[in-house]
């Protein structure tokens, strides 16, 4: 049976859904319409192809155990919607910190927040050579910019492709694609879309707003959570790539983009008890024939990891696709539809025709 062997940076509430999902798509195998998948079978290849064979984190409730058992470990709280019985071998080694955790989370109770391994790093680098992974995912919380580099930078050592899922700057930054084009390793990032999600949806409503005619004058976009990431963005100094990230992926689809004063998205407020519960309230105030008014708010609710795993899985077999095609450096088809802040945007719907066209054969990148 083919293989796409992944290793995961950070095993959190996304890494959690995302190998519940793999699991969960086993047992319905066969069937050419799942629900909850965009494509079953992509390209040649299906979700059980993929195969977790390396895991990195740094709490001391994860580090050592198997990866069955590090998902369903503290503070993880996204939903269980399939328990893996079969224990998954592999284990979770400790990741490198560096700045991975920010400080006022250890003000908070064992529970919600990060509780450091205190074991010696693992040598990355190794164990992907070993492991022969094809593809590291990087699951690390937002602001961890330092951390993100590291690992970039162990695939770039060991010619494994990165998947970049976190609002720090790989595929989109024309150095560190160069260095990928140059080793020969595809990419895919930055900033993982969800099916079903905040940024989609502002998207496509501001896409809707500008075919139909109508101005759009102000937006507002906040979300309230009791994740782990949600947590961690209670630091405003770690935000500052996830509001570029999200208000570019919006900006990109009006015409005439706002004044900064007159656009605001991006995380609002923690609250514990929401836990993996994502909570949107978004605005749109615009102007339509004869310069009349007009105004739309939205509130979404959904489960966030499995919202973005649904996606990821997707993000997983274009990138062996394009491994498999000796391809080199960002995708731009793939990163376009999965990604919101890629080497370049386009709309949904064309980003959408370009990765069919992507798995088809029919476009390179």
């Amino acid at each position: 049976m083919k293989e796409i062997r992944i290793a995961v940076a950070g095993i959190g509430n996304c890494a959690s859904a995302l190998i519940q999902g793999i699991h969960y798509y086993k047992k319905i195998r066969g069937n050419n319409a799942p629900p909850g998948l965009m494509h079953y079978n992509l390209g040649g290849y299906i979700p059980d192809n993929i195969k977790v064979v390396a895991a990195f984190d740094i709490d001391k409730r994860k580090v050592g155990k198997s990866v069955g058992e590090a998902i369903l470990s503290r503070p993880n709280c996204t939903k269980v919607f399939h328990r893996i019985n079969a224990k998954i071998p592999v284990k979770v080694h400790m990741g490198n910190l560096l700045d991975g955790v920010a400080e006022h989370m250890m003000n908070y109770p064992q529970e919600r927040r990060f509780v450091l391994s205190d074991q010696k790093p693992a040598n990355v680098v190794k164990i992907l050579k070993e492991t022969k992974a094809d593809i590291l995912l990087n699951y690390l919380p937002v602001g961890s910019e330092k951390a993100t580099a590291f690992y970039a930078e162990a695939c770039l050592k060991t010619g494994v492709s990165f998947i970049n899922c976190v609002p720090v700057f790989i595929a989109s930054n024309k150095t560190w694609a160069k260095r990928f084009e140059e080793q020969g390793i595809p990419v895919i990032g930055d900033d993982i879309k969800s099916q079903i999600g905040a940024t989609i949806i502002h998207r496509s409503l501001a896409r809707l707003f500008e075919d139909r005619g109508v101005r759009i004058d102000k937006t507002y976009q906040l979300n309230v959570g009791g994740n782990t990431d949600f947590l961690n963005m209670l630091n405003s100094t770690r935000l500052k790539m996830k509001k570029i990230s999200k208000t570019e992926a919006v900006q990109s689809q009006i015409q005439v983009p706002l004044s900064d004063e007159n656009i605001h998205i991006g995380p609002s407020d923690y609250i514990p008890w929401l836990n993996d519960n994502k909570v949107c309230f978004l605005r749109m105030e615009g102007r339509g024939f004869g310069s009349v008014p007009l105004n739309i708010e939205v509130r979404l609710s959904v489960e966030d990891s499995p919202n973005s795993a649904g996606v990821v899985i997707d993000a997983i077999r274009c990138c062996k696709i394009a491994r498999d095609r000796r391809l080199r450096g960002p995708l731009i088809s793939p990163s376009a539809y999965f990604m919101k802040h890629p080497p370049r945007q386009f709309s949904d719907d064309v980003a959408r025709d370009m990765v069919e066209d992507f798995i088809l054969g029919k476009r390179l990148r």
